[in-house]
């Protein structure tokens, strides 16, 4: 069972949240990238970049590692499987909505098509 109300999960969702945090977890989906790396495609200063990073560093989602005056990320995608886990339970949920509305769309369509009487070779 997917626990609903986990600190954790919480801070994954805020990080989640942002469109650039979102990007550089995408970005680091490619490998380790430094700082600078991260915040080169974003009009944002190197701080502001930092900012971001912590946000998805507390959340669990990246790793940092200084190597001399560099910081290097990566990607740690462990706290998304409980992510997912829990997104999976709305993923069942409209998976059986659109069955039934699938299932409803083939019956009227079989009320409003013309039944072939006599129309075989």
């Amino acid at each position: 069972m997917v626990e609903l109300q986990t600190p954790q999960l919480d801070t994954v969702f805020h990080a989640l949240a942002d469109s650039t945090r979102r990007r550089m977890l995408s970005d680091l989906s490619g490998g380790e990238r430094t700082v600078s790396q991260l915040a080169e495609p974003f009009a944002i200063s190197l701080a502001a970049a930092s900012k971001h990073i912590k946000v998805l560093e507390l959340a669990g989602l990246l790793r940092r590692e200084i190597r001399g005056r560099t910081h290097v990320c990566r990607l740690d995608p462990g706290p998304l499987a409980s992510a997912h886990q829990w997104l999976g339970i709305y993923e069942r949920f409209w998976t059986g909505r659109l069955d039934v509305l699938e299932r409803l769309l083939r019956e009227e369509d079989a009320k409003q098509s013309p039944s072939p009487e006599g129309d075989e070779p």
